[in-house]
């Protein structure tokens, strides 16, 4: 059964978290105005580093399982996108950036990794 309560912290963290990802999103697309996109990579990588950090602390016992779901679901939910990233990687490959597109897919993929395993190092290590 799903506590109403935890439920409308989600909602909550989510409501920070996506702003959040939007501002920092904007703001380096904005200093970079580069063809690759930084902002949508920059926040899928800080919220993986986050997500493991939680998840370490909460596979520690620092943190509750709640608040594992609040923070890792809500707010890192709502911060990091998947969707984002997938479209646009096509559309890098839609205008022959393929280099690009193939860069944005093993180089997300692998800093984010890096960044839940540093993460949850961190959390491990406090």
């Amino acid at each position: 059964m799903i506590p109403g309560a935890t439920v409308v912290w989600v909602a909550l963290a989510g409501a920070v978290g996506a702003p959040a990802r939007y501002v920092l999103d904007a703001w380096l697309d904005d200093r970079l105005d580069a063809a690759f996109p930084w902002g949508t990579f920059v926040v899928n990588v800080i919220g993986s580093v986050l997500f493991g950090l939680l998840v370490g602390l909460q596979h520690g016992g620092d943190i509750t399982h709640r608040a594992l779901t609040v923070f890792g679901l809500g707010f890192c939910g709502a911060f990091t996108t998947f969707s984002t990233h997938a479209v646009e990687t096509v559309r890098l490959a839609e205008d022959g950036a393929y280099r690009h597109a193939a860069y944005n897919v093993i180089g997300t993929l692998v800093s984010c990794l890096l960044g839940a395993a540093l993460g949850f190092g961190i959390a491990a290590a406090a």
